[in-house]
């Protein structure tokens, strides 16, 4: 248990931090979740906009802190390589 000033303060500071944290990457998820089901329903124009949707916040997560830039740029990869499929097969 935090016994000084400072080591209550970093403990206050930290669960602030995760719940912020934890809210962002849900929301990540979620963004993430509209292009996946855009995707699923081989519907072109929403996989397009729910991507474009996507992107910022994806950059965001990772201007924050929240992902690694790697695992959002390979993600972000991924996903347009599947949006442009489906826009292929139609």
């Amino acid at each position: 248990m935090a016994n000084t000033v400072q080591s209550k303060k970093r403990a206050r500071q930290s669960e602030t931090r995760y719940a912020i944290n934890k809210a962002r990457r849900s929301r990540i998820r979620t963004f993430l979740r509209k292009v996946e089901e855009a995707i699923a329903s081989g519907d072109q124009a929403a996989a397009a906009e729910a991507f474009k949707n996507a992107q910022p916040e994806l950059a965001r997560g990772v201007s924050k802190g929240v992902l690694h830039k790697n695992t959002v740029s390979r993600k972000l990869s991924r996903l347009a390589s599947r949006v442009k499929a489906v826009a292929a097969k139609a």
